[in-house]
């Protein structure tokens, strides 16, 4: 009993022995593996510039600081971006320590950046750094009501630029305004040289020549000056393809194919917009009934609703298509093409046939008239003392 004894009490001193040293070396593993956790710092510096572009800003950084087993490491950054207020954020991958875009400046701008490590240094785990954040308002003197108003602009026809506003909601009487302009191109902002005017005011401005200007980002700063206080500015950046308004199509022309069927066809706009950018709403009136259509080709086949119309017209307007703008403003209407009193050809027949009868019979009834016409009789008196002798000579036609 003795000798059994001892030898299970052995034999759990030595299993708790065993146990003892396995969670040892497994409390000694996690606090190394704790130690070796890799970790890569945020970028540095990181700051918004404005070079002075009406918008286009500059978002730029310098590398962290790394470890030097890191050193040859290839580092990337995750940017994100976007104007103060907006839902969403731009987000962009790169390896670069600058990146620029465009931004409208009636509002701040805010955004954000961390490092990535590439993969091939941290044996395939994705590691990033905290993220680090900045901001850029612009510093702008002046009430937000001596700024313009209803700012609009429309690139008419993809030929020239017309920008038109209405001055600010409390402003002085010498209060007047300028506009510059800038797109990627340009060397440096450009001021207007052809205002709108009214009452010797600037309330427009309209630009033409704009070479290279298309799927750009075009900014446009509108200020002012009062010699009794400061005016605010006002900023707008698009796309001048996107706010295109082309000129309604011309020389408009409708047929009917047969009795039930139309073909209305027209020319396209003329000017610089290729044919294939253009798509086109069309509105046919069939007597007292009216429909639209929409095509992206210059004519249409359509069914008429009745086959004994008396009137049937349409007209047609244009705008750039989603194939080359993202929007854009529908042209002024063509004028109204009209067709009247149309006969179909198996109606004309129908038409034509009894007028035909009309005039065969008529020829016929002529005919029959001469043939039995008789000629006047000649009326000769032979007088005798006691009697009177008629006789008649004929003459034949």
């Amino acid at each position: 009993m003795i000798c059994a004894f001892s030898t299970l009490n052995l034999g759990v001193m030595t299993f708790m022995g065993v146990d003892t040293r396995c969670l040892g070396l497994f409390l000694l593993c996690t606090i190394i593996g704790h130690s070796l956790e890799i970790k890569v710092n945020p970028p540095q510096d990181f700051e918004i510039v404005d070079p002075g572009l009406l918008g286009y800003l500059y978002l730029q950084w310098k590398p962290p600081v790394v470890m030097e087993i890191f050193k040859e490491c290839t580092l990337e950054y995750e940017l994100k971006y976007r104007n103060v207020g907006s839902d969403n954020w731009k987000t962009i991958i790169t390896r670069n320590l600058i990146y620029k875009d465009g931004f409208d400046l009636n509002k701040g701008v805010e955004g954000k950046i961390r490092t990535h490590l590439s993969e091939q240094c941290t044996n395939g785990s994705e590691v990033k750094s905290s993220w680090t954040e900045t901001s850029y308002w612009i510093s702008d003197a002046g009430s937000l009501e001596t700024r313009i108003q209803d700012m609009k602009c429309v690139y008419y026809n993809w030929q020239y630029l017309v920008c038109s506003w209405k001055p600010g909601e409390v402003i002085h009487s010498d209060t007047n305004y300028t506009m510059f302009f800038w797109y990627e191109g340009l060397h440096q902002p450009l001021q207007c040289t052809n205002y709108l005017q009214d009452n010797e005011k600037n309330v427009g401005c309209k630009l033409s020549n704009l070479e290279s200007s298309d799927y750009k980002d075009f900014f446009i700063c509108v200020n002012g000056s009062s010699k009794m206080e400061p005016i605010q500015s006002s900023y707008n950046v698009f796309q001048l393809q996107n706010i295109v308004k082309p000129l309604p199509p011309e020389f408009l022309h409708v047929t009917l194919e047969n009795s039930m069927e139309i073909r209305m066809k027209w020319s396209t706009p003329g000017g610089p917009i290729p044919s294939r950018c253009y798509t086109y709403e069309v509105v046919v009136r069939e007597d007292d009934i009216s429909w639209e259509s929409a095509t992206d080709k210059n004519d249409m086949k359509l069914k008429k609703r009745t086959n004994d119309s008396e009137e049937l017209c349409f007209f047609v307007r244009s705008k750039v298509n989603i194939y080359c703008a993202d929007d854009g403003f529908w042209s002024e209407w063509s004028e109204e093409e009209c067709w009247e009193g149309y006969t179909a050809p198996d109606s004309k027949i129908i038409f034509l046939l009894p007028i035909c009868f009309f005039f065969v019979f008529l020829l016929l009834l002529l005919c029959l008239i001469v043939e039995k016409e008789e000629p006047e009789p000649t009326l000769n008196f032979h007088m005798d003392l006691n009697k009177q002798v008629y006789s008649y000579e004929e003459t034949l036609c």
